[in-house]
């Protein structure tokens, strides 16, 4: 039920934020909507809405965002052009599976998604039982789990475990 109220609320207050208009036609809609996303998808949201009360932690979200996957993100789509550009540059790709420490679905899925939005991997199955992921690398660096886990997942992890743990 908290989790509801929270997206209710954030809901809300994006569309207010998206709409602004401040006339009640809008705010009226605007509930009504929040409302029905709210009952469809509030389950699925936070589990732990306390968390969001933390402002370090939207501060380790931009710290997160801006330098760190913008950076990685730039870095990767150089080499994957760089890769389409020289047809000969050998490659290796395969399947790799690294771990990781993060224990809550968000920072899961966030960390799923960093790997995944990172041209040259794809994070293709979690087992959250074990902390593994299972990502596609385009060119294949390391197949130990620790090497791999230190190339890959290493430089997400730091600071998603600081914003959702």
């Amino acid at each position: 039920m908290k989790s509801r109220i929270v997206l209710f609320i954030v809901a809300l207050l994006v569309w207010s934020l998206l709409n602004w208009v401040p006339d009640w036609q809008h705010l009226v809609v605007g509930i009504f909507i929040a409302l029905f996303v709210a009952y469809m998808t509030g389950d699925l949201f936070v589990k732990r809405p306390h968390v969001l009360k933390h402002p370090l932690r939207y501060w380790y979200f931009l710290a997160y965002y801006l330098p760190v996957f913008l950076w990685e993100c730039f870095k990767a789509n150089v080499d994957v052009a760089y890769r389409v550009a020289h047809p000969r540059l050998p490659i290796s790709p395969g399947i790799v599976k690294v771990k990781t420490n993060l224990k809550t679905d968000t920072g899961l899925t966030f960390l799923a998604n960093s790997i995944t939005l990172t041209p040259g991997t794809l994070c293709v199955d979690i087992d959250r039982d074990n902390g593994v992921l299972y990502v596609h690398w385009i060119d294949v660096k390391a197949k130990d789990v620790e090497s791999a886990t230190k190339i890959i997942v290493e430089r997400f992890e730091r600071i998603l475990r600081r914003i959702f743990e």
